[in-house]
């Protein structure tokens, strides 16, 4: 157990290599990617998704495997209402973000289904005395939201990258330190956010809910935030949407395959979760657009949240 003067660093550490790890892990991922010609909406939803997601794997199976059942759910549940509330209402602020695509109403549809399912497995014991009958129903359903994602794909136009032949290798390397970067980074992460919990007498869930989740998010975020800038709004939906089925029922999957989750003690967090997804599946069904209030009223809604938890340690 670290000292709490020597785990602060040490977290603030796990964060900038989580962040900058990430930040190359999706650049190779997507270059790669275009490099063979994968289509714009594969690239947002399933090469960056995962890529952006490499955080919240880490650090979540990796608290599995130091039996922090707290910090391995509390990441994934704040991570996904941080990517509804928080990072997208930032993107909407910034520019509206407009329903282009289709394929991206079908995804919203399986992302409220993971919500849903999350919620029923919490409550009928799926993630704690099954939890790994419940942890291979997830990685089922991921498998099959990554069937349909492709499927999705197949039907756009591929964008084929003729040029920089000669920088696959460099692409390759990228995602390589990308993967060594995110994997330093959650391990610090996970001992220092132990160390600082225990030490502040502060609930491990609390923390991942709130500051690692918002943390191991950034990455999601920056994707976001340049998308939106250049008006590029499937990448910004898909890489959001993307984020959540793949920390849903990949990452979930596998932390419940570990050990038990406990979710009941948060369920209260876990139904939020649902009325975020169901809040921007209207808007997405819909084909409304996210414009500047409804950017502020999530950030609003993120923020009532983190106090409303706060409220509860």
């Amino acid at each position: 157990m670290l000292p709490l003067i020597g785990a602060v660093p040490l977290f603030i550490i796990g964060i900038v290599l989580l962040i900058k790890g990430s930040d190359i892990l999706v650049e190779g991922s997507s270059k790669t990617a275009l490099r063979f010609g994968m289509p714009v909406f594969i690239i947002s939803a399933v090469i960056i998704g995962f890529g952006t997601s490499a955080p919240e794997l880490t650090v979540s199976v990796g608290a599995g495997l130091e039996n922090e059942a707290g910090i391995s759910l509390g990441n994934i549940v704040g991570s996904c209402i941080a990517n509804i509330f928080l990072i997208l209402g930032i993107a909407a602020i910034i520019k509206p973000v407009k329903i282009k695509n289709h394929g991206i109403r079908k995804e919203s549809m399986i992302v409220l289904l993971s919500s849903i399912v999350l919620l029923l497995f919490a409550i009928g014991g799926l993630l704690d005395d099954y939890h790994l009958l419940g942890g291979a129903i997830f990685l089922l359903l991921f498998i099959g939201s990554l069937y349909v994602f492709v499927q999705s794909a197949k039907q756009q136009k591929q964008n084929f990258d003729m040029n920089n032949k000669d920088n696959l290798n460099r692409y390759v390397l990228l995602i390589i330190l990308g993967i060594i970067g995110v994997l330093l980074g959650a391990w610090l992460l996970i001992e220092s956010t132990i160390s600082i919990a225990t030490a502040l007498n502060i609930p491990s869930f609390f923390i991942a809910l709130s500051v690692i989740a918002v943390g191991t998010s950034l990455p999601e975020l920056m994707v976001t935030i340049t998308a939106s800038r250049k008006d590029a709004s499937d990448i910004t939906l898909g890489n959001i949407l993307g984020s959540n089925v793949f920390n849903i029922f990949l990452i979930l999957g596998l932390s419940a395959l570990l050990i038990p989750l406990d979710p009941l003690k948060e369920i209260n967090s876990i139904i939020f979760l649902l009325i975020a997804t169901i809040c921007l599946f209207v808007f997405l069904y819909t084909g409304t657009t996210l414009n500047k209030k409804v950017g502020l009223i999530f950030l609003i809604a993120y923020i009532l949240f983190i106090c409303y938890s706060a409220m509860f340690i």
